[in-house]
């Protein structure tokens, strides 16, 4: 009789709700929809969005797999799945959310093989699960439940085999629902069909799609792999320059043609001898033609009046952590103050943050390429050729190049990305002896380093530095401890002196540098360049905006930065065009006079004619005409007269058009097919 009441427990309608086949099915689908409200909630702070409408019908057929998976087996597995699972599907949510808490922005699964090198900094890890608990405690609701009422109540009796059909029917009925409705909307670029379908944007697809949905797709993209649709192979539209503003100190794109002498100075584009005809002739592999006949149509940059000012001169080149125009005071920090206002301006350059943080920042700095999504591109770099990287640029003509980084020298596997770049690299574990603190000093670095090189005849030096890392308190963060005294009379809260103070460190290292190349007597023919990796995510928004002294934007200006770039004795160059990180390798070598491609690039040289263009990680851009949200879909015109048709249409094409190729860059080891080692290294 026992046997008969579980074969015929779908044919009875018993009368308590718990003992019904459909309530642990409900209570999977709910868990799933509640998981996914919850974490739009936290993250986005808004439920008004078609995203929470695609949320939750995904919701739908994956609360139908998991009722069917835990009603395949008999009663004892169906039981111990049914808790096991709960706690496997929360676990993304949660991970996600501490991870979003410390570097603003989303775990990829193929940075998890990493974990372990993050671990180092478990007490950031802890402090952000202290900043989560509400949340993560709301996300464990569902397991408690099951735990405390599900593993008593529910039936767990395996479902008649007759019933499978149904059960796989409804699963695909429901799965397909979605997608329908997505064939149905709109199909613009960054729609939620464009980012299902033909576009790896992280950020926009957990808005859009919801973050079950983004793992699924990253899981599947990483191991069938991906090919991003962005439609036509030709490039597109670009705008024309912008006509120029300028005097004497300020430049805004190039040199009014109205005030130039008769007999201007014709400039040429700044390329190399590529016969992209040939290459594409003899190649089989179908997206290196694709790429062959992309590049040879992009638009290059063209030399200008910058072009070698800086030719034979060394170069301090520096990705400062968690870097901004927030550290810069005349009192607080009077060398950052010098160089940020004596050299270079910069006044409207942007560090996006990207999908690894700091790694990611550091490629996109000393590569001008875009990171890859859902890879750590810098790592992934270190068996390509990557020719204009500076240190192979200035290797080829005979400088000493070398590379430091105050912590440990495997991090983001540095020890492999960094002598490809053509350094000769030392970081704490494999030559550089410093004290032992957290974080480390970056005045004890450049103490110690700057005896390398400073007698060398030439020299390029890059230093990834540390002591501006978070957590912002005077407890748990050596620096900010160490210069607390010099904070305290500021009004601004502990977070926001603790990050002041761990710039002034980085203040003292760059004052120290200056004072070692001038006691060698190279100091005027040393040129300073320095950028942030990202901006200070380790304050929370409204600690940013204390600092700004008004209420940051979000979407763009929470990315605005500092681009230092100095040499002794120069005058001051004022730069309003937008600019970021992006472009700092086809500006330096410009400045530098070296010879290098701008068609293969994705930056482009600051100081030339060609409109700027900022982008960020989430697809938004900046030009000198309008900057566009992607997120909102919205454009604002910066322009003083409407936009031209088809404007955003075509700037969205060729930002999309950048990702794609920067990222076949990396994955076909470009660089090595057009510009092999032999040819640069002559």
């Amino acid at each position: 009789m026992k046997h008969a009441r579980k074969n015929s427990y779908f044919l009875k309608i018993p009368y308590n709700f718990y003992e019904r086949p459909y309530a642990r099915l409900f209570f999977h689908v709910f868990s799933f929809i509640y998981l996914e409200i919850l974490f739009r909630i936290w993250i986005f702070h808004t439920l008004l969005s078609i995203g929470t409408l695609f949320s939750v019908l995904f919701a739908l057929p994956a609360g139908v797999f998991v009722f069917g998976l835990t009603s395949f087996f008999n009663y004892k597995v169906n039981r111990i799945l049914s808790w096991v699972l709960i706690l496997l599907y929360t676990l993304p949510y949660a991970v996600q959310v501490v991870y979003f808490s410390v570097f603003r922005t989303f775990l990829s699964l193929y940075s998890i093989s990493g974990t372990s090198q993050v671990m180092q900094f478990w007490q950031q890890i802890f402090f952000a699960v202290l900043k989560s608990l509400v949340i993560l405690i709301l996300m464990l609701v569902p397991l408690v439940v099951m735990l405390l009422i599900g593993l008593k109540k529910f039936r767990f009796y395996p479902i008649l085999w007759r019933y499978l059909p149904i059960s796989a029917g409804a699963l695909i009925f429901l799965h397909t629902l979605p997608l329908l409705i997505m064939l149905g909307a709109s199909r613009i670029t960054y729609s939620a069909y464009d980012l299902y379908y033909h576009t790896a944007a992280p950020e926009l697809s957990m808005q859009k799609l919801g973050m079950l949905t983004t793992l699924r797709l990253d899981l599947k993209r990483l191991m069938l792999g991906f090919e991003p649709d962005t439609g036509s192979n030709e490039p597109p539209w670009s705008a024309p320059a912008a006509q120029p503003k300028t005097n004497d100190k300020t430049i805004d794109n190039q040199d009014d043609t109205s005030s130039a002498p008769a007999t201007a100075p014709v400039y040429k584009p700044n390329i190399m001898d590529i016969d992209f005809d040939r290459l594409k002739k003899g190649e089989k592999d179908k997206t290196i033609v694709n790429m062959h006949e992309y590049f040879s149509q992009a638009q290059p940059t063209m030399q200008n009046k910058y072009t070698g000012i800086f030719k034979g001169c060394n170069l301090v080149f520096i990705t400062a952590e968690s870097y901004s125009h927030y550290a810069i005071d005349r009192e607080l920090t009077p060398t950052l103050y010098k160089l940020a206002n004596e050299g270079f301006r910069f006044n409207h350059f942007y560090n996006p943050v990207w999908g690894v943080s700091t790694s990611d920042g550091e490629y996109v700095a000393c590569t001008g390429l875009i990171p890859k999504s859902g890879v750590w591109s810098f790592s992934r770099s270190g068996k390509n050729w990557l020719p204009f990287a500076m240190g192979n640029q200035f290797s080829t003509l005979g400088y000493s190049t070398r590379a430091y980084h105050n912590h440990t020298y495997t991090y983001y596997d540095r020890d492999i990305s960094h002598p490809n770049m053509g350094y000769a690299y030392m970081g704490v574990g494999n030559g550089l002896e410093i004290k032992k603190s957290w974080p480390e000093s970056d005045v004890e670095m450049i103490e110690k380093t700057t005896p390398n090189y400073s007698g060398d005849k030439k020299f390029h030096v890059y230093y990834m530095t540390v002591s501006g890392h978070l957590n912002y308190t005077f407890t748990g963060n050596y620096i900010a401890y160490k210069n607390k005294e010099l904070v305290d009379h500021l009004p601004n809260s502990d977070a926001a002196k603790a990050y002041l103070a761990c710039n002034i460190e980085l203040d003292r290292a760059l004052e120290l540098l200056i004072q070692r190349l001038e006691a060698a007597g190279v100091a005027e023919n040393t040129v300073i360049a320095m950028s942030a990796d990202h901006y200070p995510y380790g304050l929370t928004n409204r600690q940013i905006s204390e600092l700004a002294g008004h209420e940051v934007e979000e979407n763009f200006e929470l990315y605005k930065s500092s681009f230092i770039l100095w040499k002794k004795g120069m005058k001051p160059v004022t730069i309003e065009k937008p600019c970021s990180s992006l472009d700092i390798i086809p500006t330096l070598s410009n400045l530098f006079g070296l010879e290098f491609d701008s068609r293969l690039l994705m930056g482009r040289d600051i100081l030339s004619d060609a409109p700027p263009l900022v982008i960020f990680s989430n697809r938004s851009w900046i030009t000198d005409k309008a900057r566009y949200n992607a997120p909102k879909n919205k454009t604002e015109n910066l322009a003083d007269k409407e936009l031209p048709e088809d404007y955003v249409k075509d700037m969205n094409k060729l930002v999309n058009h950048k990702f794609r190729y920067s990222a076949y860059i990396l994955d076909k080891d470009y660089y090595r097919v057009v510009l092999p080692p032999h040819k640069t290294d002559d």
